[in-house]
């Protein structure tokens, strides 16, 4: 596998519309010649995310995420950029050519190629197992939670064998190192040497990711065994990030879509239950709290709330606070289905049928009154002096709620529920929420801190910056810059990002191909990119007149570097010890400078913004050079 050339990258943004690309993902709407949308990639009310079908990119201006088609359904999808054109290549159509590749770029593909291929084959493997006279009690097992053959099939659900040798005969004759089989995490590395399977006689559940390939396993105890729990889950490998994994989700999307809405249930079976019901907007937290990545996933399609299902005990109630806290930080409304003490969505359906199920789903209660009736059940709310303890608890998690409309409807329901001011507690709330912000990021258990990402930062005039934009989306433009070399290159010693805009007229990316120009700008380096995308007028579209447009910004940029040369020289002059002929020949430097500098400063006034839509000055001239292209500022 190589690297997809740029020839096929170029042809495929050429035959994709990045507005239907987008709009596939999120709700979009025309605002005069672009689109806008609320940000897929942060929290926002106000819509700030644009779309340009004439550049065929985005921008949005709250977080500044930016880029082509690609960029987007690579960040949208948490795909590799490989991985995103062929998405979109297969989608217009286009057979992907690649080139070859870097050997430590190809090494991690293959390993992670090879480890899908090894879940998937050990996933045919183990349920292959189930069905074998050994296997007995496992199909013992599946039959007293209801389960037959059926369900086995359609979930691939498998058996470990008990004795480890059966599998690691199979893993040999199939050519699975014991390298491979430690990475994939079915392997344990002994500390003195050897391998042990890590599951043992257990049901063995598969665990899929959002396009279905299986990526991890969950085992399930058959016979008591205290020595060990109830359900072993893989570790986290190079395909298994728990934190960023929802059980049964590349089963529900389709139905959660439809409803609009997803239940979110605590255990695997609980959740293939609720399927095999009929019941199939049900997805699973994989045993762990819900992070802030699920809830970012589960935002992408459950507009109108989640309904949070987890066992009426106290380790249910604490993971219920942590769900409802990482769903509000996505504005994704929150009700709690009250279950019977004792139950879980399996028992529950298995006694009582899909029917009674659904009504304790349609019964599902605003968290906060969820919380108010178990304190209240708890005998937590029999005075004021509770009363008021509890709203300062209830506090903390409405400082949570992004939506600040939501918010203060919650703060208004609470205190009167608990019959106390809605000032103090809101008040309460705003020094919880400042507190929050202050406090660092908590991290799920086994996931490593992430490193920030380091960008050189790169810093660019604001001048030079529209005098990019201009070379970038503009052919004249491109070429008149390109015949004033020795103006910006004088200036490159006085302003920052010169260097940045000779690159641009070196290459001069084809300005009437969004493609071409996407190509470069991608091609840059981070600091550079980011100092471009920074600008307004990068988003902008060129002006009426782009030449006239700048011919008036290179004008203004000489006269920026006469008033800095003149700044220079007046230092220079103020050096004690001087010698003689020396401060005559700067005195004769500022008189030259000087005398430019009357002409020009009654043309332009300064900004550190420039807009397409600013009327353009008199077109600057050169001493010989009739067309013009700003003011000598060389000796």
């Amino acid at each position: 596998m190589g690297l997809i050339s740029q020839e096929t990258k170029d042809q495929v943004l050429a035959a994709t519309d990045i507005v239907a690309v987008i709009g596939a993902y999120i709700d979009v709407k025309r605002a005069g010649p672009a689109y806008k949308a609320l940000c897929p990639f942060h929290h926002e009310k106000s819509p700030s995310f644009n779309i340009n079908p004439h550049r065929q990119r985005f921008h949005c201006f709250g977080c500044g995420k930016d880029g082509d088609a690609i960029t987007f359904v690579r960040e949208y999808e948490n795909l590799t950029f490989s991985d995103a054109v062929k998405r979109l290549a297969t989608r217009a159509g286009i057979a992907v050519v690649e080139d070859k590749l870097d050997p430590k770029e190809d090494k991690a593909r293959r390993q992670r190629g090879r480890q899908l291929d090894l879940h998937r084959e050990v996933a045919e493997f183990l349920h292959k197992m189930l069905f074998k006279r050994e296997a007995t009690h496992a199909r013992d097992y599946l039959k007293s939670r209801g389960f037959g053959k059926e369900m086995a099939e359609r979930w691939m659900i498998g058996w470990m064998p008990e004795d480890a040798k059966v599998f690691m005969d199979w893993a040999r004759a199939k050519g699975f190192t014991g390298r491979e089989l430690v990475d994939s995490g079915i392997f344990v590395q002994k500390e003195r040497g050897g391998v042990y399977v890590r599951f043992r006689d257990r049901l063995m559940i598969p665990i899929r990711n959002e396009h279905g390939d299986v990526i991890a396993f969950t085992g399930r105890q058959l016979r008591e065994d205290p020595r060990s729990g109830k359900y072993i889950n893989s570790p986290e490998t190079v395909l298994f990030k728990k934190s960023n994994v929802l059980f049964a989700l590349e089963r529900a999307r389709k139905a959660i879509l439809n409803e609009n809405a997803v239940v979110i249930c605590e255990g695997q079976l609980d959740v293939i239950c609720c399927h095999e019901q009929g019941i199939e907007h049900v997805i699973g937290s994989q045993g762990t709290a819900l992070t802030p990545n699920h809830a970012r996933l589960l935002g992408r399609y459950a507009k109108k709330g989640a309904i949070v299902c987890f066992d009426a005990d106290k380790a249910g109630f604490a993971a219920t606070e942590k769900a409802f806290r990482a769903l509000a930080e996505e504005d994704i409304p929150v009700r709690v289905a009250r279950m019977p003490e004792g139950d879980d969505p399996d028992s529950y359906l298995r006694k009582h049928g899909p029917d009674a199920f659904r009504q304790i789903l349609a019964g599902a209660v605003n968290f906060f009154d969820f919380l108010i009736e178990r304190a209240t059940a708890e005998n937590r709310l029999a005075d004021l002096q509770q009363r008021s303890a509890f709203a300062r608890e209830c506090a903390s998690l409405l400082a949570a709620v992004q939506n600040p409309v939501s918010r203060e409807d919650m703060i208004n329901h609470v205190a009167t529920r608990l019959r106390t001011g809605a000032p103090e507690l809101r008040d309460a709330v705003l020094r919880a929420a400042r507190g929050a912000k202050n406090k660092p990021p908590e991290r799920v258990r086994g996931d490593a801190a992430p490193e920030p990402e380091k960008v050189e930062a790169f810093d660019i005039d604001p001048v030079v910056a529209y005098l990019c934009s201009l070379a970038l989306h503009s052919t004249a433009a491109q070429e008149w810059l390109g015949e004033q070399f020795e103006t910006l290159h004088e200036a490159a010693d006085h302003l920052a990002g010169v260097p940045l805009l000779e690159t641009i007229l070196s290459a001069r990316p084809d300005a009437t191909s969004h493609v071409a120009v996407n190509s470069f700008v991608a091609g840059l380096t981070e600091g550079q990119r980011q100092a471009l995308i920074s600008d307004p007028t990068f988003h902008d579209d060129p002006p009426e007149d782009p030449v006239a447009a700048a011919a008036s910004a290179v004008g203004e940029l000489s006269a920026k570097v006469l008033h800095r040369r003149d700044q220079d020289i007046k230092a220079q002059m103020g050096r004690p010890g001087l010698a003689p002929d020396e401060m005559i020949r700067l005195l004769h430097e500022a008189k030259r400078i000087a005398e430019l500098l009357k002409g020009v400063d009654q043309r332009f006034v300064f900004s550190d913004r420039f807009a397409p839509s600013r009327k353009p000055a008199p077109k600057p001239f050169r001493r010989g050079n009739p067309s013009g292209s700003g003011p000598e500022i060389s000796p």
